[in-house]
């Protein structure tokens, strides 16, 4: 049977955050769920950078099916977790049934990959408390108010967490996710 890996999202979520670890995940082997509020056809966003803007853009983007609700989550069933950017995090994590996930995965230190917004969850659960992350830029006070040192660059790798500010940075944040797998969650 396939190592499992499980991906936390919901609207809102940035489209290549979510679809490109997911295709590049199960392009290695692994088994790949995405778990969101309700087993529902998630509707995820664009986000470019464009000339003249002070910050993002966002656009309407993907649309995925959710394998499962947060409810129906057994974390134990996973090896690894992964956390896409977007605005979803600033909803999710008000969710109790996702915070019990992220802190099973985190006292299990179990491989963390997160990306751009998605550091918002793990601070939501005070799990970056004296860990060295990269997140979004705009985010460096976030994380330094979460007790995390925060880190300007394409990935970040502390133990078992990977992060990541944006997509621009998939090749760098997948290339030390793997790294971390392939260590303590090998493809079985």
């Amino acid at each position: 049977m396939p190592t499992k890996i499980l991906i936390v999202t919901g609207d809102a979520a940035e489209s290549l955050e979510v679809l490109y670890p997911y295709q590049r995940l199960r392009e290695e082997g692994y088994d790949v769920h995405i778990a969101a509020l309700t087993r529902k056809t998630l509707r995820f966003v664009v986000h470019d950078f464009e000339p003249g803007f002070d910050t993002y853009t966002e656009k309407p983007g993907y649309t995925w099916p959710a394998d499962l609700a947060f409810s129906e989550v057994d974390p134990g069933d996973y090896a690894a977790l992964v956390i896409p950017g977007g605005r979803a995090p600033e909803y999710l994590r008000n969710d109790p049934e996702l915070r019990k996930i992220l802190k099973a995965f985190f006292d299990a230190d179990k491989p963390v990959a997160q990306i751009c917004h998605g550091p918002l969850l793990t601070a939501a659960i005070d799990s970056l408390r004296g860990r060295r992350v990269t997140a979004y830029p705009a985010l460096e006070p976030d994380m330094q108010a979460a007790g995390a040192g925060f880190q300007d660059a394409e990935a970040v790798v502390d133990g078992t967490l990977v992060s990541s500010r944006a997509w621009p940075d998939h090749p760098a944040w997948m290339r030390e996710f793997l790294k971390v797998l392939r260590s303590k969650a090998p493809v079985s």
